[in-house]
């Protein structure tokens, strides 16, 4: 299943949570929309890339370390994808063993580097340093504040979906997070609570994040640059500036695919009318183990995956309100984008 759909709503809902809390740090999220959610999934998805080659089409096809056996677009045969760097073939799967526990921070490290994680009562140190040293070190602006929110946001929604830490009660087919439970999940968040609920255009949203820029300070916050500033002096271990160059060329390769991945998850999520009843995908059906979307909806609601979304956004928003805490640089921000377009040129505003 995709993953972005469930990250970008996790976010999004952490943003209201956040605005609603008076954090100063929403009116930032609300100016740099693209890059929040694109932090919330490229953030740390580095896998995001092609696993294959469709043999009939020679398209790309496929997710990183998702192992295919036959092409989604013919069902023909497919042969490995490769990312060529520097005279190396690297496979998804190894980009992952590279990358994945320096994004994810808390989880997801390689077995030789398992020393490395991040206990989860430092997450908002690390996360506060990372931003200190975002103002400190890489210049004034507010797009790449946003972009590590939407990284922190990650974080933390893995680790209560995948129960790296408690906080999420929900069960639906087989438990929280499963093969057959995903379907179920994301049809309900892009749909019942994405089109129906916010109002979201999702191939808006899906096609802007994949658009904006590479972030600097995420080569930093990966720990794959020279070591410096605060994050450095709190957290010396695992500095690996080599891996650098390799990085740069995954983060690239990493929104090139995600524009090619959008369109193919927006046709796979589509709703279709027949005979006044609205159906998803057979194939997201196969996945459910033959549920009908009516079904799929059924369970969710029994399920209350309302509230589990609530609490998700609310612990996110816990987060960011922990590094705030932690770094005196957020605190001065303000906390509305100033006076509305009515209240400036109102009456009683003219002199």
């Amino acid at each position: 299943m995709s993953g972005i759909i469930g990250h970008t709503m996790y976010a999004i809902l952490a943003g209201k949570a956040a605005a609603q809390r008076k954090l100063p740090v929403w009116p930032v999220l609300g100016r740099h929309y693209s890059s929040y959610l694109c932090g919330a999934y490229l953030g740390c998805d580095v896998q995001t890339m092609p696993e294959a080659v469709c043999v009939d089409t020679g398209q790309e096809v496929g997710y990183g370390t998702a192992p295919l056996e036959r092409s989604p677009l013919t069902g023909g045969e497919v042969r490995p994808w490769s990312l060529e760097f520097d005279g190396h073939a690297y496979r998804p799967k190894e980009i992952h063993t590279l990358f994945y526990g320096r994004a994810h921070l808390v989880f997801g490290w390689a077995p030789a580097e398992r020393q490395h994680t991040v206990p989860w009562d430092h997450l908002a140190d690390y996360c506060a340093a990372v931003v200190t040293d975002s103002f400190e070190l890489f210049g004034p602006g507010e797009r790449k504040l946003a972009y590590l929110l939407g990284w922190m946001a990650h974080i933390v929604g893995d680790s209560l979906i995948k129960s790296v830490q408690p906080g999420i009660e929900l069960q639906l087919l087989d438990g929280k997070y499963t093969p057959r439970n995903r379907p179920i999940q994301d049809l309900f968040e892009y749909h019942e609570v994405g089109v129906k609920e916010l109002q979201l255009n999702w191939p808006a949203l899906l096609s802007d994040l994949a658009e904006t820029p590479v972030e600097p300070i995420q080569f930093h916050s990966m720990r794959a640059a020279q070591p410096r500033g605060e994050l450095a002096a709190h957290f010396p271990n695992a500095w690996s500036p080599d891996l650098a160059p390799l990085l740069g060329v995954v983060l690239k390769e990493n929104r090139r695919y995600q524009a090619i991945r959008n369109p193919r998850l927006i046709e796979q999520y589509r709703l279709r009318k027949v005979k006044g009843e609205w159906r998803c995908s057979e194939e997201l059906s196969r996945q459910t183990g033959g549920l009908t979307y009516a079904e799929m909806i059924a369970l969710a609601e029994q399920a209350d995956l309302r509230h589990a979304l609530w609490t998700m956004g609310e612990a996110i928003a816990g987060l960011f309100e922990q590094v705030i805490e932690r770094a005196p640089v957020l605190q001065s921000l303000p906390t509305s984008d100033g006076p509305t377009w009515d209240e400036i040129t109102s009456p009683s505003s003219k002199r």
